[in-house]
C-alpha cells in the first residue's frame, strides 16, 4: 500500500498530518525572527586602535603599518586597508568567503597581541570586531534637556543604559556624543618656571601620587588583615593637594603651580535633537532576534522610562529603522493573502466547483505554514528573501494538488466511485508528480549554493521555495487524494459565470486548435521564430543594469558635508 493509499483508506491519518504540519508550522512563524535582510557573516574583521594626541602620520606610520603586516600573514587574507585619523586607525582586513569569520577572527586577534610589544606604549586596548550591516543600530533615542553634556552622558550611561540592555534580544547599547568626565588640569608655566620645575614634573608627580598599588596584607598569630594603600585621589581638592617638589624646604602642592577644574573631555563629536544638545542611545539587536519587536519592546517601555525622568530631560526616539521592515514586512504578508485569494479565483474559475477550488486551496496553507517550521529549525528569520520565496511557491504548491485532483476528477466523471477514483487517479498521477516538483526543486535549490556574497543572501530564499514545493508534494500524494475521496463533487456549470467561462474555454480550446495546427505544418518557420527570440533575448540581456540591491525609498534622507582638512568642529 502506497502513501496515497494509505491516506485514502486511513482519512484520519491525512487529517492528523495536515493538522500536525499547521500546528508545527504556527510554532514555528511564532518564534521567527524579523529582519530586513537574512543574518549574514561578512568576511570582514575591523581592527582599531586609539593614540590620543598622535598625528595621522605617526598612527600609519607607528601603529597602521605594523598591524597591517602583522595580519597580512593569516591565510585567506583577500585585502587589508586602513584609514588614518589624528589619534585613531581603523584597519579592514577583508578574507575569502570560503573562510570561517570566527576562525579569522581569532587569527587577527592573535596578530594584533602578537603586535603589541612593537606599538607605541601609549596606545589604547585595540578593539577588534567583526564587520557586518547587522551590528548597527536598529533604534536611535535623543536624551535633550539644558544641561551640559557631561551631565547628559552621565545620566545616560548611569541610569537609562542598563535600562534598555536588559530587555530580551538587545546586544548592545551604544552612546553617541557623549562626553566624558575628566579633571583638566591648567599648568601656569610662569609659576613653574619660577619654582625650577617644568610640565614633566607635574606628570610625574600625577603618576607617582595619584595610583593605587597593592600593600599586602599582614599576618598574626590570631588573624590576617588585608592592607590598602588609598593612594588614588577622590575628589578635585585631593587633587589639588599633591605635592609636586619640594621648594626651599618647603612643598610645592598641584594647587601652586596650575588651576584644577573638573571638566570634560574635548569636545570631538557633537550630537543635536532639534538644536538642542544631546546625547544619543543607540540600541543593537543580538543575532538571529527579531529586530521588530526588540524595538517595539524599547518602545514600550519608554512611557515608563520618561515618568522617572527629570522635568527638564526629555528621551524621544529620533530614528527607528524597524519601521521601514515592519512595513515590507507586512507588504509582503499582504502580498502573499493577496496571491492566495487570486490564487483561489483562478482555480474556481477554471474547475467550476467549490468543493474542488476548496480542496486545492487547502494546499495553500498546509504547504506554507508548514514551510515555517522548516525555516525555524534551519535558523531564518522573516526577511525579503524568505517572504519573496513563500509568495513565489504560492502559485506553484497548488500544481501538485491540481494535478493530482484533475487525475482524480477524470476517473469520477467515467462512472467511479469517489474512493476508487481517487485510489486509481492518485496512483496513477504520483510519479508525473513527483516529476514535476523535482524539476522545480531542480531549478530553485541550486541558488542556495551560488558563490559570493549573493549566493549567502540568496541562500535562504533557495532553502525557503524548495521546501515549500517538497511538502506540497507531500500534501497532494497524502492530503489531497483523501479529501478528494471524501467529499469531491462532479457536476456540469450551472452559474452565469460557470456557463460563461465555460464557452470561453471552448472557444480558447478550438483558437488553441487551429494554431497548433497551423504550427505544425510549418515547423521550420516555427523554429526560426523561436531562435529569433532567443537571440533578441539575449542581446536585451546585456543592457539590463546590474546592481546588488534595488534602490529602495525609505521615507527618510541623510546629507553628508565634507568640509577642509583641519577645520574645526566650531565652525
Amino acid at each position: 500500500m502506497n502513501l496515497s493509499a494509505l491516506s485514502i483508506r486511513r482519512p484520519v491519518f491525512a487529517w492528523m498530518l495536515m493538522a500536525s504540519m499547521l500546528v508545527f508550522g504556527a510554532l514555528g512563524f511564532r518564534d521567527l525572527g524579523i529582519s530586513e535582510y537574512p543574518e549574514v557573516d561578512f568576511p570582514v574583521v575591523s581592527v582599531s586602535v586609539t593614540l590620543e594626541g598622535a598625528s595621522p602620520e605617526i598612527m600609519e606610520s607607528d601603529v597602521a603599518d605594523p598591524l597591517e603586516d602583522a595580519v597580512s600573514a593569516i591565510a585567506g587574507v583577500r585585502e587589508v586597508s586602513s584609514v588614518n585619523k589624528q589619534g585613531r586607525t581603523e584597519i579592514t582586513v577583508e578574507f575569502e568567503l570560503e573562510r570561517d569569520i570566527d576562525a579569522a577572527f581569532q587569527d587577527v586577534q592573535a596578530k594584533v597581541s602578537q603586535s603589541q610589544k612593537i606599538l607605541p606604549k601609549d596606545i589604547d586596548p585595540p578593539i577588534i570586531a567583526k564587520a557586518s550591516p547587522q551590528d548597527r543600530p536598529i533604534l536611535w533615542m535623543a536624551l535633550s534637556g539644558n544641561r551640559p553634556i557631561s551631565e547628559l552622558s552621565e545620566y545616560a550611561k548611569d541610569h537609562l543604559k542598563d535600562q534598555f540592555q536588559t530587555l530580551p534580544g538587545v546586544g548592545d547599547i551604544t552612546l553617541s556624543g557623549n562626553l566624558s568626565r575628566n579633571i583638566r588640569i591648567w599648568v601656569d608655566a610662569g609659576k613653574l618656571e619660577s619654582r625650577g620645575l617644568s610640565v614633566s614634573d607635574v606628570v610625574a608627580a600625577l603618576q607617582r601620587e595619584h595610583v593605587e598599588v597593592p600593600a599586602g596584607r599582614i599576618e598574626t598569630s590570631q588573624r590576617e588583615l588585608n592592607v590598602r594603600s588609598e593612594g588614588e585621589a577622590t575628589s578635585v581638592e585631593e587633587i589639588r593637594s599633591i605635592v609636586v617638589a619640594e621648594h626651599d624646604g618647603a612643598q610645592v602642592r598641584l594647587s601652586d603651580l596650575a588651576v584644577v577644574e573638573d571638566g570634560q573631555e574635548d569636545a570631538r563629536r557633537i550630537s543635536r535633537r532639534n538644536g538642542i544638545p544631546a546625547v544619543g542611545l543607540g540600541l543593537k539587536k543580538q543575532a538571529g532576534a527579531n529586530a521588530v519587536a526588540v524595538a517595539r519592546a524599547a518602545k514600550d517601555k519608554l512611557p515608563r522610562i520618561r515618568a522617572a525622568l527629570p522635568p527638564d530631560l526629555s528621551l524621544d526616539v529620533s530614528y527607528d529603522g524597524t519601521t521601514f521592515v515592519e512595513d515590507s514586512v507586512h507588504e509582503l504578508i499582504l502580498t502573499l493573502a493577496l496571491a492566495g485569494l487570486l490564487t483561489s479565483i483562478v482555480c474556481w474559475l477554471f474547475l467550476g466547483s467549490l468543493s474542488s477550488t476548496f480542496n486545492v486551496l487547502l494546499s495553500i496553507p498546509t504547504s506554507i505554514v508548514g514551510t515555517f517550521a522548516i525555516m525555524k529549525f534551519a535558523g531564518f528569520t522573516l526577511n525579503t528573501f524568505t517572504l519573496i520565496g513563500l509568495s513565489l511557491s504560492v502559485g506553484i504548491v497548488v500544481d501538485d494538488a491540481i494535478m493530482v485532483m484533475e487525475n482524480i476528477f477524470r476517473h469520477a466523471e467515467g462512472g467511479k466511485s469517489r474512493l476508487q477514483a481517487a485510489l486509481d487517479g492518485s496512483q496513477e498521477i504520483t510519479f508525473a508528480a513527483l516529476a514535476a516538483t523535482f524539476a522545480i526543486v531542480a531549478i530553485f535549490l541550486p541558488v542556495a549554493f551560488m558563490k559570493g556574497m549573493i549566493g549567502r543572501m540568496f541562500f535562504e530564499f533557495g532553502i525557503t521555495i524548495s521546501a515549500a514545493v517538497l511538502l506540497s508534494l507531500l500534501e497532494a500524494v497524502t492530503l489531497t487524494p483523501a479529501r478528494c475521496a471524501q467529499f469531491l463533487s462532479i457536476g456540469e456549470r450551472t452559474t452565469a459565470v460557470g456557463k460563461a467561462m465555460e464557452r470561453a474555454f471552448k472557444a480558447l480550446e478550438r483558437g488553441y486548435q487551429a494554431l497548433l495546427g497551423t504550427c505544425l505544418r510549418h515547423p521550420v518557420w516555427v523554429l526560426v521564430a523561436a531562435l529569433g527570440l532567443f537571440a533578441g533575448s539575449l542581446t536585451l540581456a546585456g543592457r539590463i543594469g546590474k546592481e546588488f540591491l534595488p534602490p529602495q525609498d525609505q521615507s527618510r534622507f541623510l546629507a553628508t558635508i565634507k568640509t577642509p582638512l583641519g577645520t574645526s568642529l566650531e565652525a
